[in-house]
C-alpha cells in the first residue's frame, strides 16, 4: 500500500496522541476502536483477527479467527479442540492476536496467554450458533487430512439424518479460549510513514524512566514506540 493510497483513508493531521486517550486503559481503548470498526460500512467482519501460535517444536503458524467477546479479563474465540491451533495452545499457551482495520488504517496487536473457557460457556455459545454451523462443527475433524469434499458432505448428511430436523446437536470436541493479554499495541497509520504506536503493558521492576513510561489505569503502563 503506497503513501498515495493511504491518503484516501486518513487525514494527514489525524495523529494519535496520548492526550487523545480519554481513559488510559487498553480494554477501554480497544473497545472504542472496535466500535468504530463495527460502525464502518467498509469493514464486513470487524471482529476478525489473525491468531499466531507456536508448536512444541517452536514452529509458528497463523490463521484468521473471529473474536466472539471482549471483557475485562480478555478476548474469547471458539474452535475445534483437535485443530492445529488448539494442539499448539495445549503445548504453548502464549499467543498473539492482530486486528487490522484497513479503512480506518488502524491495527491492534495483543499478546497474552490462552486458556480454555468452561464447558458450560462453550455449550451455551455452541447452541446459539446457526444449526448448520453446529452440524458442520460435528462433521469436521478440523485440521485432519480427508479424502475429498464429498467425504464432508456425506458425514454432514448422516448427521442430519441421525439428529433429525428438531434434535439437539451434541457438543463435539469444540469450545472456547480466553486470551488474557499482558500487552496491547495500538497503531495508527500516517501518510508520511511516521506512524503512531502506543503500547500498553504490565509494569516491570526496572521501569525507572518515567519520562518514557507513563502510568495508566487499572495497573497498566503505556509508552510511545518509534514507527
Amino acid at each position: 500500500m503506497t503513501a498515495t493510497n493511504l491518503s484516501s483513508f486518513r487525514n494527514e493531521d489525524d495523529v494519535f496522541l496520548e492526550e487523545d486517550i480519554a481513559v488510559k486503559d487498553p480494554y477501554h481503548l480497544f473497545k472504542s476502536w472496535l466500535n468504530e470498526a463495527c460502525e464502518s460500512p467498509e469493514i464486513r467482519e470487524s471482529n476478525a483477527f489473525c491468531l499466531a501460535t507456536v508448536s512444541r517444536d517452536n514452529i509458528p503458524s497463523a490463521r484468521f479467527v473471529l473474536m466472539k467477546n471482549v471483557e475485562v479479563d480478555g478476548v474469547t474465540f471458539f474452535t475445534n479442540y483437535g485443530s492445529r491451533k488448539a494442539q499448539e495452545i495445549e503445548s504453548n499457551p502464549n499467543v498473539a492476536a492482530t486486528f487490522y482495520w484497513v479503512p480506518l488504517h488502524r491495527q491492534v496487536r495483543i499478546e497474552g496467554v490462552a486458556t480454555k473457557v468452561s464447558r458450560k460457556v462453550s455449550e451455551e455459545y455452541f447452541h446459539q450458533r446457526p444449526r448448520a454451523s453446529q452440524i458442520s462443527a460435528v462433521a469436521s475433524a478440523q485440521s485432519q487430512p480427508i479424502p475429498s469434499r464429498d467425504h464432508l458432505t456425506k458425514i454432514e448428511n448422516e448427521i442430519n439424518e441421525n439428529v433429525g430436523p428438531d434434535g439437539v446437536v451434541s457438543l463435539p470436541n469444540w469450545g472456547g479460549y480466553l486470551i488474557k493479554p499482558h500487552l496491547f499495541e495500538f497503531w495508527q497509520g500516517q501518510t508520511n510513514r511516521l506512524h503512531d504506536r502506543i503500547r500498553f503493558r504490565q509494569p516491570k521492576p526496572d521501569d525507572d524512566n518515567k519520562d518514557l513510561v507513563h502510568d495508566g489505569e487499572n495497573g497498566w503502563v503505556f509508552e510511545r514506540l518509534a514507527p
